[in-house]
């Protein structure tokens, strides 16, 4: 039996302060084909940084 395919994606939302602090996130590539970005907490650097998507590996 051949099931469907999810919709949503696993994506990296990955900090821009440098740090290599992550968040994992879902996506749905046909409603967002956009890039995500969010203005998140950073605990590495202590502060709200912007955090852009990035492959999952």
């Amino acid at each position: 039996m051949a099931g469907k395919k999810a919709a949503t994606l696993l994506v990296k939302l990955l900090s821009t302060a440098g740090t290599g602090y992550f968040y994992v996130a879902r996506k749905n590539p046909r409603k967002l084909p956009q890039k995500l970005e969010f203005v998140k907490y950073d605990p590495r650097v202590r502060r709200h940084v912007l955090f852009t998507e990035t492959k999952l590996k």
